[in-house]
């Protein structure tokens, strides 16, 4: 246990420090919103390409890994929103956050440090892995769901079209999307990069991590959970318990079903991506539909509940054998 706790203790004390760091006055939350600009904008983005860049790309492309996050994520995706619409009878919309709370994963802010932590070098693939499948497959469906779902409020109906094309804007401007794909190219074609330009992307590159944690910790602070407990408690229950488990079913049947197997690490890498716990700016894009309470609340308990699930998570995995090491 004590070397588990070698892996999820740096994260957590990190994320403290932020929230001592902002609840002193020592930083702003307003501070917070810079840092991370310049995380999302720069430090990941520099990550991501000089990860997929530096190896060849038969070491990149894991389409076992793909299927399989991509099919738990979704599974936990569509449940969520069918219990939050047809069973609690939440409006469209409001669902849909429902379900990004369940399904999406921080997997910049928290995933990338505990995966640099436990698997090394690979870190940086398992991420660029991620962002694929949440970049490209579930944002885009869950802003299509919010979008469609949006009424009332000053705000006409968006059509299919709009909705695809502010969906494609979005992805075609964001420099984690960018860089995934500059990295994709150079692997593809075996592109040597000058190595003034390899350096200069290894430093900015190693500013994300710890950066990235401190910011998740200062966000924090001021949030609260009253009154929301039940709403609270179906995101959190959902997205650190039931979505690491359907990623968990999903890379043990691939291979039943003739489907390109989960291989090595990369097995225990998405169970816990998907163990995660929500995106970091969860509450800022539910903001856009007036839905940034009971985000902002199942984002501060997640995040604090991550600790220990994580943490046994990994407990249960290096007691199963072939999982983690």
């Amino acid at each position: 246990m004590l070397d588990i706790l070698a892996i999820t203790g740096p994260i957590y004390l990190c994320i403290l420090a932020g929230f001592a760091a902002v609840r002193f006055q020592l930083f702003s939350k307003a501070d917070m919103r810079v840092f991370g600009r310049f995380v999302i904008q720069i430090a990941l983005p520099a990550l991501l390409f000089s990860a997929l860049a530096s190896r060849p790309l038969g070491e990149v492309l894991h389409w076992g890994y793909l299927l399989a996050f991509t099919a738990g994520s979704l599974l936990v995706l569509l449940g969520g929103l069918w219990v939050a619409w047809r069973i609690q009878g939440k409006s469209l919309t409001e669902s849909a956050y429902v379900a990004m709370g369940m399904s999406c994963s921080n997997s910049g802010y928290v995933g990338y440090p505990v995966m640099l932590l436990t698997f090394g070098p690979l870190a940086g693939v398992i991420l660029a892995l991620n962002l694929i499948v949440e970049n490209i497959v579930k944002l885009p469906l869950l802003f299509f769901l919010a979008d469609a779902g949006a009424a009332g409020s000053g705000r006409e109906r968006l059509s299919a079209g709009q909705v695809l094309r502010e969906t494609g804007g979005r992805l075609v401007r964001n420099p984690m999307i960018v860089a995934i794909f500059a990295g994709f190219a150079v692997a593809l074609f075996q592109l040597e990069l000058p190595s003034v330009i390899e350096r200069t992307v290894t430093l900015f590159s190693a500013a994300s991590g710890g950066l990235a944690l401190f910011i998740i910790g200062g966000s924090l602070v001021g949030l609260e959970t009253k009154g929301l407990r039940s709403q609270v408690t179906l995101i959190a229950v959902g997205k650190l318990l039931l979505h690491p488990l359907a990623v968990w079913v999903a890379v043990l049947l691939l291979p039943q079903l003739g489907l390109p197997a989960v291989a090595g690490d990369l097995r225990a890498a998405a169970v816990l991506s998907a163990a995660m716990p929500m995106l970091g700016i969860y509450s800022l894009l539910a903001q856009r539909h007036g839905f940034e309470g009971f985000t902002a609340a199942a984002l501060l308990a997640a995040t604090g509940a991550s600790f220990f699930t994580i943490s046994a998570i990994m407990w249960l995995m290096q007691h199963s054998a072939g999982w983690l090491a």
